[in-house]
Order: C-alpha cells, then structure tokens, then sequence
C-alpha cells in the first residue's frame, strides 16, 4: 500500500500567497460606494432625457467593478481568475445584446 502521508508540508511554496487588504482599502472602497451612491441619487433627479439610463448604468457599472475588485479580491488574484470574471462580462454582454436585439423587434401597440 502507498503511503497516506497527509502532512502537505511538501506542498509549501506552490500556492499563490494570500494578500491581506488593509482596513484603510476597505473605508476607501465603501467611501467610493457610498460617493457612487449619491451621485446615483442625485442623477436621478435630473431630467437627462434618453440619457438617464445610460448614466445609471454607466455609475452601476463603476460600482460593480469596484466590488469585484476589491471586495471579492479579483486585483490580487491569478490570471485564471481574471479570465473567468472577462469571460462571464463578455458572456453578460452578449446576453444584453441578444435581450435588447429581442425587444428592438417586437411590435409595440399604439394606443
């Protein structure tokens, strides 16, 4: 029988280390969460016309990115992982293209 050694001293050196985010970067990003907030609230009381959704969007988006990269730890990760986080903005993208492709050819009733 093979030897069930499960010391995993052997395997020390070829995990990627663990970066330890300061407390500091965690007030600075709910600083910015809450800016990005208030400018969402405060957009949205402005008549921008056809640009209100693009300009909710655009501040969603900068929220969400921050998220991701600081709160789920995607700036310090491994290049797999920023494949994975492209790959499904890429797959999300391609599901709005195809939703809004829908809605752009259905008939609207006129009343």
């Amino acid at each position: 029988m093979a030897n069930q050694n499960h010391d995993h001293t052997d395997h020390i050196g070829h995990a990627p280390a663990h970066h330890q985010s300061s407390l500091l970067s965690y007030f600075v990003v709910f600083l910015t969460l809450m800016v990005l907030t208030i400018i969402t609230v405060w957009v949205s009381r402005i008549d921008l016309g056809a640009l209100n959704t693009s300009v909710a969007m655009a501040i969603a988006i900068v929220k969400a990115t921050v998220v991701i990269l600081w709160f789920m730890h995607v700036i310090h990760s491994p290049r797999l992982t920023w494949i994975i986080v492209i790959a499904s903005f890429l797959w999300l993208a391609v599901m709005f293209v195809m939703f809004f492709a829908d809605y752009a050819t259905r008939g609207f009733p006129l009343s």
